[in-house]
């Protein structure tokens, strides 16, 4: 009884605001928020429109003549929707929800959908609870994708696992939209069941299953896309997104740290191609999100290859929002939320003002937020995750010839060089070695790698996509052990280490993933490392923590090196 009442009266409140909406667009009553004089992109019929846009309980309820509560003057500005963030693992910003919220504001971004696999497959399903409280009530929307491939592959030693059982209730969550990245295209195309259950639990919930798929084409692309999976950001050729789009999928066209696609890309924003395509930026890290933006870098960047700037405002909102059935947003419309990201000028598209739900959340000072609170059970499941014994130098003896792995520059591809047999630092030869944390195994696995460019000294970190445990890097052994031990001792983070001293470090005490500092904090000490780094002889082609955390993901082409060996994704065999 008093349940039924209680849904009643939600009915009742609801209903009364409808009605004030109604009214406040028939202009009868006053709006909360009225930008007035404003230019605005109507991504319905591809042109600048002008007028008052009204906004009610933070949604827009009319555009033509209105007076509010509160009027902002948009004379000489042009309003834009909210951009979107169609693909990111909250975790590459390597700072909590509330400070990445912080650091996107500015921007214009106003929601964003993530995959939250990193911390998944160091604390399974403590991690996505941990990342579903810490995004709770942001003045970001926070979506979730629900990881597909935990761990990426069957053989990889990560800290959890996740059937399709574990997933399943989160599909009911008002902020779950689908199934994340299906990494695991082998399994898909060879019918693995375990791979498939989840794509078919997807669907039974109505959800959408996005991809990731680099250079899959042909026959291989059909029996993918045969079993449900419907977008795709790995695309680094025009061939390759154009056979895809052709196809049906849709195109997430990626520029973010790790990957930049959209040079490659730039031509399917176009009338032709760009109704199927997205912006996002997969993984960002803090220097990026300070120094060049997020998803509205961008659109610039895209204007500034010759993309209509319209076209570029749609892919970065409307499509994105259409593509996961989010019929309120990515538009500026009656009924749709008042998220706006106010330009300076078409061209130009610097983010000047912001408002959320017809709230103005950053006008050029510092994004004021609530942190969200965060039940400390939940926090403690993702706070003590490692369990590795000391390394010792002894353990990185290598008696024998070793694959050696070839880095690219800009790229986290990989190129098969045969064999070395020793650290050559003379020839850009380095050992690698990745140690696993997460069940005290013991289990260490060494190569040698080409490319990384240090001269002395060596590189640790735990992020290493995506089963995380310990990766590094270097031209000697004591070196590589100090590394390691130090981030053991850390409970997770970045170190750099020369001649039995750690030089730089960066903590990430939480899944050895993430730490709730400032991201300025956290960007200064991020920048330190690579400053060692480089001073070291890191290759200034790549960046030396983003494309080492790369080196161990056994679903990039060509060899990775994981805790039981090197792989050979061509081939998938170890060798």
């Amino acid at each position: 009884m008093d349940e039924s009442k209680t849904r009643a009266e939600r009915i009742a409140l609801k209903v009364r605001k409808k009605q004030r909406m109604v009214r406040v667009a028939m202009g009868e009553e006053k709006a909360d928020l009225v930008l007035k004089n404003a230019d605005y992109v109507n991504v319905f019929s591809d042109e600048i429109c002008h007028g008052d846009i009204a906004v009610a309980e933070g949604l827009v309820v009319g555009m033509g003549e209105y007076s509010g509560l509160t009027e902002v003057d948009m004379t000489g500005k042009i309003v834009a929707p909210g951009f979107i963030d169609a693909h990111i693992h909250l975790e590459s910003s390597l700072v909590s929800p509330a400070s990445f919220a912080r650091a996107v504001i500015p921007h214009g971004t106003t929601t964003v959908i993530t995959d939250p696999h990193e911390i998944a497959n160091v604390c399974g399903v403590g991690g996505i609870d941990y990342m579903m409280a810490a995004s709770d009530g942001l003045p970001v929307d926070v979506h979730f994708m629900l990881p597909s491939c935990v761990p990426a592959m069957p053989f990889d030693e990560n800290g959890e696992r996740l059937t399709w059982r574990d997933i399943n209730a989160y599909f009911d969550h008002p902020r779950v939209l689908g199934l994340a990245e299906m990494m695991n295209y082998p399994g898909v195309i060879h019918g693995e069941r375990s791979t498939i259950e989840k794509i078919v639990v997807s669907q039974a919930h109505h959800k959408k299953i996005d991809g990731h798929a680099p250079g899959l084409s042909g026959r291989a692309l059909n029996a993918y896309m045969s079993a449900g999976v419907y977008s795709d950001h790995e695309c680094d050729t025009f061939d390759n997104a154009l056979e895809k789009l052709r196809k049906g999928q849709f195109i997430m066209i990626r520029d973010g740290t790790a990957a930049q696609n959209l040079e490659a890309l730039i031509g399917l924003i176009t009338p032709r191609y760009a109704h199927r395509c997205m912006f996002c930026t997969d993984d960002k890290h803090p220097a990026d999100l300070l120094e060049k933006g997020h998803i509205d870098y961008i659109v610039r960047k895209a204007i500034r290859l010759g993309a209509d700037p319209i076209q570029a405002i749609k892919v970065a909102s409307h499509h994105a929002a259409r593509y996961f059935l989010l019929n309120n947003k990515g538009a500026i419309s009656p009924g749709y939320l008042a998220d706006f990201a106010v330009l300076d000028g078409l061209e130009s598209a610097n983010v000047t003002m912001v408002f959320k739900r017809g709230r103005m959340v950053w006008n050029g000072g510092e994004v004021t937020l609530n942190e969200p609170r965060i039940d400390p059970d939940i926090l403690s499941a993702v706070t003590d995750t490692f369990h590795l014994p000391e390394l010792t130098e002894e353990r990185l003896c290598a008696a024998k010839a070793l694959p050696l792995i070839g880095m690219k520059n800009g790229q986290i591809v990989t190129e098969n060089l045969g064999m070395a047999e020793g650290v050559c630092p003379e020839r850009d030869i380095l050992k690698m070695v990745v140690c696993e944390r997460h069940h005290d195994t013991g289990h260490v696995a060494i190569c040698y790698v080409k490319g990384y460019g240090l001269k002395r000294g060596a590189i640790a970190a735990s992020i290493a996509h995506d089963s995380h445990n310990i990766i590094a890097c270097g031209a000697s052994d004591r070196d590589i052990a100090l590394a390691v031990n130090r981030i053991r001792t850390l409970r997770g983070g970045l170190t750099v280490a020369e001649d039995g001293r750690i030089l730089a470090e960066l903590p990430l005490p939480v899944a050895g993933l993430i730490t709730d500092a400032p991201l300025e904090q956290v960007n200064a000490q991020l920048e330190n490392c690579k400053r060692h780094a480089f001073s070291l002889g890191a290759n200034p082609g790549i960046d030396p923590f983003m494309t080492l955390s790369f080196m161990s993901l056994p679903v990039i082409p060509s060899l990775r090196l994981t805790t039981r060996g090197v792989f050979d994704v061509d081939h998938q065999t170890f060798l």
